[in-house]
């Protein structure tokens, strides 16, 4: 299965954090999934380590990196991701996660996030 990673949901599998649930961090873990971090995330990160809303112990290059050596994939930002935002009803306004949606939904992934808001929309919520 290939499974879309919430920010938060792989901020708090990397930190070993039991905020993350025990469905989600057992496929997170499952041999069979595979596991991709949009770019959004990466952005999303970046933007709040930069207003000091996020502290990390170690650069965000190296936590990247660390991602990748684990088997996360990245899921780029494609032109067809941006045009279903256009699309998209407004029961959500983070714009990072109307993004993460977007992808979830034109990729055909289930998204892993504790966010009841994503509920709202046509999209498989792994939690």
């Amino acid at each position: 299965m290939n499974l879309l990673l919430d920010t938060h949901a792989m901020l708090w599998f990397a930190a070993g954090d039991s905020l993350l649930s025990s469905k989600a961090r057992d496929t997170i873990q499952d041999s069979e999934t595979i596991n991709y971090i949009s770019t959004a995330s990466w952005w999303e990160i970046a933007i709040k380590l930069s207003l000091g809303k996020l502290k990390m112990k170690d650069p965000l290059a190296d936590f990247m990196a660390r991602r990748i050596e684990e088997g996360f994939r990245i899921l780029p930002i494609e032109t067809e991701h941006l045009l279903e935002v256009a699309h998209l009803p407004f029961h959500h306004r983070d714009p990072f996660d109307r993004l993460l949606i977007c992808q979830a939904l034109k990729e055909n992934m289930p998204i892993c996030t504790m966010d009841k808001n994503f509920s709202n929309y046509n999209v498989n919520v792994l939690w």
